[in-house]
């Protein structure tokens, strides 16, 4: 199969999820990178990690077909520390 595939993705700073339909070939730090973009995090995406079915991605150079998303795949963006409630 190749392709658009179409994706949700949760950010939890900004508690908004975007839809993104992008290429097979694109690579997980890349969604994470316009994920954060479109919904307006100004912290580095280093600072952010993705989860896939409860679990974190620990590779996230790998394509997503690659790492097995499938279409509608729901995937969460959140920071890698806990900051402090103020």
């Amino acid at each position: 199969m190749t392709g658009a595939m179409p994706v949700r993705v949760m950010v939890e700073d900004a508690w908004d999820e975007v839809f993104l339909e992008l290429p097979e070939q694109t690579s997980l730090l890349e969604l994470k990178r316009q994920a954060l973009e479109l919904t307006h995090v100004v912290r580095p995406a280093s600072d952010y990690m993705i989860k896939y079915r409860g679990a974190a991605v620990s590779d996230e150079t790998q394509t997503l077909a690659a790492a097995g998303l499938v279409p509608n795949a729901a995937l969460i963006v959140l920071a890698k520390r806990r900051r402090p409630v103020r």
